[in-house]
């Protein structure tokens, strides 16, 4: 099942503009490896939990898979074949809006050269561009 939120004040949103870096949500926090983002987008509910399915099925269930973003953007298309007008169409999906230098996923408990793997395979459903980074203790 998809991620999305329980109830929104509005139920359809603007598209909005996403400039600058991340200046929170940039560290490793709650693991000691992470994905840092290197480009600026949105994240679809369904590549998110694509992300989350890569990296618990190659810990086999040992260590801690922590996932820092979630999808609370509605992003609204009209059906095919419409003509113009008629206002707005439903929501179709959901999106988190990412921003460069976000860290998206975190590994816990388990070895470097494991979570680096794992991570990996969490790059290769991601839209954008990524990198490992490790906790930086002391900061």
């Amino acid at each position: 099942m998809a991620m999305m939120p329980k109830r929104v004040k509005w139920r359809k949103s603007q598209r909005g503009k996403l400039r600058g870096v991340a200046s929170r949500g940039n560290a490793v926090v709650f693991g000691e490896y992470g994905l840092q983002v290197l480009q600026t987008g949105w994240i679809t509910a369904r590549q998110i939990e694509a992300g989350r399915v890569a990296a618990t099925h190659y810990l086999h269930r040992e260590g801690r898979v922590y996932v820092r973003l979630f999808p609370q953007k509605p992003v609204s298309s009209k059906p095919l074949e419409t003509r113009m007008g008629k206002g707005k169409g439903d929501p179709e999906y959901w999106v988190a809006c990412v921003r460069e230098g976000m860290v998206m996923f975190e590994l816990g408990g388990v070895e470097e050269d494991v979570a680096r793997n794992a991570l990996r395979r969490v790059a290769h459903k991601m839209p954008y561009r990524c990198r490992f980074v490790k906790r930086r203790h002391g900061v």
